[in-house]
């Protein structure tokens, strides 16, 4: 049986799944990822311990399969930053997540230098913490000897794909592999996205040595030897292009919100790299051969995570699936408009200085109408990014679905305010673990399990389509309502 393995690190849990070569889910294994806040904005995770626990994972779900696997996958949480000695394998600063804000002020030093522009040209990015390249520049200034030590070639960076492959490959003679996808790379803000290299241009305005970058191969591909496993690592994509190739949309014009920690909504623009006005970003899209693919994309930066403050930081549920039956209790929000910024606001807003806020509370709020509204803002965040990307696009390319997965997309209660919002269908496959699903394809093409990406198209299927039911009069009252919210988070 070809069954293939993916590895889907994720930003709050490290997962592994095995599926059929019919995108069957056989079996599946996963560890929650503590977070580490060592001061307000700062966001860590350990990254021996997303090692740890992956490959754990991994073991337990091929035992659960109890298959043989013909290849492995990997998607990951991308723009998260690893630094390690070369050597020793050992990191040498916790991993800086890409919900990392503690390079802000350094984002805003550059834009008054009027790098922006440039930026935004080579890679198809803003300047902001999200990405990688300010992180990186923070670990090699703030960890004691780590620049001397990158000079002399004795350092290597990657976001979580690049340390996972790294490990994976050690075969204890200092065969590791260094390496990563070009979805990967663009996220970096040092990848020239249209030349398919890293840019020396960049790497000089972020003081990074070119000797610390893993070298970028398209997305399906042997990438080297799982020393454990025996057998080839052929698939690597960021988590949201993995998605994005889970859910089939591999045409221009196609589209996919995932609601994970965030939520990320991209449309595929096939072999044309195109410039949003609307404060999206341009991005590379998983990439079967030597052939580059783009994406437009927008990235919500709370999507799934404020169902996580419910429940950790208000209390207000006891376990994430027990938010629909409380914000089910009352017929709406009673007023109440949450605005989880919790780490800033992401596409279109770009303000890593806006913080959360709680409006139109009065006596009769309760902790269901908070929960509510904590969830229609995952809505309303997404259809603002959508609404951006049909301006973007124009009226002859207006999206006229949407394809969803990830843990929030379950919701039925959250998918069917998104069709009210939106005004178009919301479909929800009848697998949602598409982000896993996307890297275990990738797997298949590079080890010609599948022939072609064409197949692909073949093993989505729908689960439920959600027809939006709201009047148009009344969805507009209420993006309205989420805009004047939005305007009082933003006020300079």
């Amino acid at each position: 049986m070809d069954a293939l393995l993916a590895l889907d690190q994720g930003t709050s849990s490290s997962r592994a799944v095995v599926f059929g070569r019919d995108g069957r889910l056989l079996a599946s294994a996963q560890r929650e990822l503590p977070q580490h806040f060592p001061q307000p904005g700062w966001v860590e995770h350990d990254a021996e311990e997303i090692w740890t626990h992956q490959v754990e994972c991994a073991r337990e779900a091929v035992a659960k399969a109890g298959v043989k696997v013909a290849a492995i996958g990997i998607t990951n949480q991308r723009e998260t930053v690893v630094l390690w000695d070369r050597k020793t394998g050992k990191p040498l600063h916790k991993a800086l997540v890409w919900q990392d804000r503690r390079t802000a002020a350094f984002c805003e030093q550059l834009k008054s230098q009027g790098l922006e522009p440039r930026v935004r040209e080579l890679t198809g990015l803003v300047l902001d913490p999200y990405f990688s390249a300010t992180k990186l520049r923070w670990l090699l200034d703030n960890v004691p000897g780590a620049r001397e030590r990158a000079a002399r070639g004795e350092l290597a960076f990657g976001t979580i794909d690049s340390w996972l492959l790294w490990k994976l490959t050690d075969d204890g003679k200092g065969g590791n592999v260094h390496a990563t996808d070009a979805s990967n790379a663009s996220r970096t803000l040092i990848y020239d996205i249209l030349r398919g290299d890293w840019s020396d241009e960049l790497l000089a305005a972020f003081d990074i040595p070119r000797s610390l970058l893993p070298e970028v191969k398209p997305s399906a591909g042997v990438f080297g030897q799982a020393t454990e496993f025996g057998v080839p690592i052929a698939g690597i994509a960021g988590d949201q292009q993995a998605a994005l190739f889970g859910q089939a949309a591999l045409r221009p014009g196609q589209a996919k919100n995932t609601y994970g920690t965030g939520c990320f909504l991209l449309m595929h623009t096939g072999t044309q790299a195109r410039t949003s006005t609307q404060g999206l970003i341009t991005t590379r899209a998983a990439q079967v051969d030597a052939t580059a693919q783009y994406a437009l994309e927008g990235s919500v930066f709370v999507g799934g995570a404020v169902v996580q403050w419910l429940r950790d930081g208000l209390r207000a549920i006891g376990g994430s699936g027990e938010v629909q039956a409380l914000a089910s209790s009352v017929p709406d929000a009673g007023g109440v408009v949450f605005v989880p910024a919790f780490a800033g606001l992401g596409a279109p807003y770009w303000r890593p200085d806006a913080r959360g806020a709680l409006l139109g509370l009065t006596r009769g709020t309760t902790q269901a109408h908070i929960a509510r509204a904590a969830l229609e803002s995952i809505a309303f965040q997404s259809a603002a990014v959508l609404t951006a990307m049909n301006a973007d696009v124009g009226a002859s390319e207006r999206l006229t679905e949407l394809r969803v997965d990830g843990g929030a997309s379950a919701n039925d209660l959250l998918m069917q305010f998104q069709a009210d919002l939106l005004g178009i269908p919301v479909l929800r496959p009848k697998v949602i673990e598409t982000t896993a699903l996307g890297a275990a394809l990738l797997a298949g093409l590079g080890t010609g399990v599948y022939e072609s990406a064409e197949q692909i198209g073949a093993i989505w299927q729908l689960d439920r389509a959600f027809e939006p039911r709201m009047s148009r009069d009344e969805a507009g009252a209420r993006l309205a309502e989420w805009d004047r919210a939005v305007r009082q988070v933003l006020v300079d």
